[in-house]
């Protein structure tokens, strides 16, 4: 390299062999990261294009993906990256993913409301449709946050007959459900709604809905999972 170009990559106007000496470094040193620079550019840039494409895939999933969806959604789109470099490039970056939460615990028993007898006795079996049901309540984690499942399943069949689904757990959510299964289920009278002594199902709003649809309410006992989870008796 000569000292035209020494001196345009040195705008104050030093010689490089002083400023080499000044800091101890060797001239072919100087040289040599000189030369490197553009292949570092290059690099820093597609650095830079490949964090941006982190920043969108994590944007799409509205903050959930994490490390692992992100070098998964990558991969898919034929980034043969390093998991290694996604999850440093993240850290640098501060794109952090949503941190699984804490189990919730659904079924909390209305102090203040009376319990509906066990009509069914751990026996999760019907003879026939419409005349004997189950049903209960789930959580679902979703990037807009916590869903619920409201369920309605008849014994005969092992179907699933009404369902309903929410933000929130009221009382409307295990309500609709029922609705729906007796508008689908051709329920006998008197046949057995069997739950367990959560304050959705004891609330006035679903003993109410099961007096108009000529049901019969039946609970298990709060905190004995056998005498609502069907699925045990075979």
């Amino acid at each position: 390299m000569d000292a035209e170009k020494a001196t345009e990559d040195n705008p104050g106007g030093y010689s490089v062999s002083l400023l080499c000496r000044t800091l101890g470094v060797r001239r072919s040193t100087y040289y040599a990261w000189l030369a490197a620079r553009p292949a570092a550019g290059a690099r820093q840039e597609a650095e830079n294009e490949l964090a941006a494409e982190i920043r969108e895939i994590h944007a799409a999933s509205r903050g959930a993906y994490g490390v692992p969806r992100v070098h998964a959604a990558l991969r898919r789109r034929g980034r043969g990256i390093n998991r290694k470099k996604v999850e440093r490039i993240m850290r640098e970056r501060d794109i952090r993913g949503v941190t699984r939460r804490k189990r919730r615990y659904l079924t909390r028993q209305d102090a203040k409301a009376a319990p509906a007898p066990d009509l069914v006795g751990r026996d999760f079996t019907a003879a026939v449709p419409g005349r004997r049901l189950v049903g209960d309540i789930t959580y679902l984690p979703t990037i807009e946050g916590w869903w619920y499942l409201a369920t309605v399943i008849d014994l005969a069949t092992r179907e699933v007959i009404g369902y309903a689904m929410a933000d929130h757990h009221r009382a409307e959510l295990v309500t609709d459900a029922l609705r729906m299964a007796a508008g689908r289920g051709e329920l006998k009278p008197g046949c057995i709604m069997h739950t367990d002594r959560g304050s959705e199902y004891t609330s006035s709003e679903f003993r109410c809905e099961i007096r108009e649809l000529n049901l019969r309410q039946s609970m298990g006992r709060t905190g004995i999972c056998y005498d609502t989870d069907f699925g045990s008796s075979g």
